[in-house]
């Protein structure tokens, strides 16, 4: 390469100075990406008392962390299915102060104190409860992995009637819900059963009701 007396730069130099003005562009992207890494493998947790099953536990959860992963995870109980984890399918049907949730669809830390029952809760396998039993002897089930939801989601749903609460097929929402095949199905079209048992579901729902099917 041809040196001009003016301005003595080889190819050498140049290729040295470029690659020594990279290096001092890289270092503190370097050093960010670092300290960004650092700062990811330790999310913020924090406590919360859950009550789940009559049992209170106090543990420590990624603030992000959903009922669902914080019952299948931090509490072994994993009755509770993870499904879409959309909040679609059901399968992870919990009940909350008496109500149903998708435990997939809330955080832990909402439910600081609150009574959460899940499949376990309910019944075992020595004293099933009522819909559990049900359930059996209706054959509401085939691969099973909806059941533990669609037994949640049964129990509340006719806790809801009971408590006057209406459905979008409730004819008169002043008047107390009749436990019928179409409030039912209303009701539990929320859990998606991909064996499609549905018919053996909701027999199973009237006989724990004590009402026959009207369709």
């Amino acid at each position: 390469m041809h040196q001009d007396e003016g301005f003595p730069v080889s190819r050498r130099g140049v290729i040295a100075g470029g690659v020594a003005s990279a290096t001092l562009v890289a270092a503190p992207a370097a050093a960010q990406a670092q300290t960004q890494g650092t700062a990811q493998s330790a999310p913020p947790t924090m406590p919360v008392t859950l009550k789940v099953n009559g049992r209170t536990t106090k543990i420590n959860v990624d603030t992000r962390t959903t009922l669902l992963d914080a019952l299948r995870e931090n509490l072994k109980l994993t009755g509770t299915k993870k499904g879409c984890d959309h909040g679609q399918c059901g399968a992870c049907t919990v009940i909350v102060e008496g109500r149903r949730i998708n435990s997939c669809l809330t955080l832990a830390v909402m439910h600081e104190g609150e009574e959460i029952t899940t499949i376990e809760g309910l019944g075992t396998p020595e004293k099933l409860h009522a819909m559990q039993a049900a359930f059996v002897k209706h054959d509401g089930y085939q691969c099973g992995y909806c059941t533990p939801g669609q037994i949640c989601s049964a129990v509340a749903t006719l806790g809801e009637i009971k408590a006057g609460i209406p459905s979008h097929v409730t004819g008169d929402i002043s008047a107390q819900p009749a436990v019928t095949t179409d409030e039912l199905r209303e009701r539990m079209s929320g859990n998606i059963c991909r064996c499609g048992a549905y018919a053996n579901i909701i027999d199973a729902i009237h006989d724990v009701a004590g009402t026959e099917r009207t369709a």
